[in-house]
């Protein structure tokens, strides 16, 4: 029996149904967050509950109690792990503005929902990835955070799923490269590292500030900025990388990456 959260009380997942009115459900008013627990911890707990108070400050949300701090968020999703005895699991937190109304806000308290299943890291490279063709990334003053502009990666994911892509590569309307569909996109040339910036309407993914703090403690060089289709394929390696893994790409479009690279490696093994 699989165990959920449901506004702090903990409750089996069949049991579980939405109050309506659902503001979440109605007018996508809320957000979401994608953690990992493992090795007996949240991964990086403090960077997803940063991401979640900026997301609660941008739709005028208040945090509940239970995850209100860094600390609180982490004993709380502990605690779900634990009940459903996974050692390892991929975390879901959903949270949306509580009571009715239209589109006129009532109330700034949270309702929200945790789930847990099992993990396991996938960090195989990536066969072949293509950028998309059908869906372009937008930059909007909630573009940082999951779950507002969701459909933009639901219709990447179907056109990846057409194409037969492992992976695909969302830009913006000018062309300029934003990330992956499930992932922040980054390239290594000549020992500098790149990544599209927030105005590329990439999410502000937890890995990628992982990734780019990694980095500056090696001393390498990180440049975020709005780069064209050529600049990537122009690099020495290209990889995604979320809160589940760092997976390398062998393949982008035609253009091919195969040889090793010591600062991918170096980041890969840098949790």
């Amino acid at each position: 029996m699989n165990l959920v959260l449901y506004n702090g009380e903990q409750l089996p997942s069949q049991a579980c149904g939405l109050l309506l009115p659902n503001r979440g459900l109605a007018f996508g008013d809320g957000f979401f967050e994608t953690l990992v627990f493992v090795d007996n911890r949240l991964r990086f707990a403090a960077d997803h509950h940063a991401r979640m108070q900026r997301a609660a400050a941008a739709l005028y949300l208040t945090l509940p109690a239970a995850l209100a701090t860094a600390g609180a968020l982490e004993q709380t999703l502990t605690e779900l792990t634990r009940a459903n005895n996974q050692p390892a699991a991929r975390l879901r937190l959903q949270l949306w503005r509580a009571g009715g109304g239209r589109y006129t806000p009532l109330t700034t308290t949270c309702g929200w929902l945790a789930t847990a299943e099992p993990f396991g890291a996938d960090d195989s490279a990536v066969s072949h990835a293509a950028f998309a063709l059908e869906t372009y990334s937008i930059y909007s003053p909630l573009s940082f955070c999951k779950g507002p502009q969701a459909w933009l990666y639901v219709r990447a994911a179907h056109e990846r799923q057409q194409r037969e892509l492992d992976e695909i590569i969302l830009c913006d309307a000018a062309g300029h490269v934003a990330e992956a569909g499930a992932a922040a996109i980054f390239w290594i040339k000549d020992d500098v590292l790149f990544t599209p910036s927030l105005d590329s309407g990439c999410v502000a993914g937890v890995r990628r500030g992982q990734v780019m703090r990694a980095a500056y403690q090696k001393g390498t060089e990180c440049q975020e900025g709005l780069f064209t289709q050529d600049k990537l394929l122009a690099a020495d390696a290209v990889f995604t990388a979320n809160v589940a893994a760092i997976r390398p790409l062998k393949q982008v479009e035609n253009t091919t990456f195969h040889k090793p690279n010591p600062l991918l490696t170096a980041l890969r093994n840098d949790k």
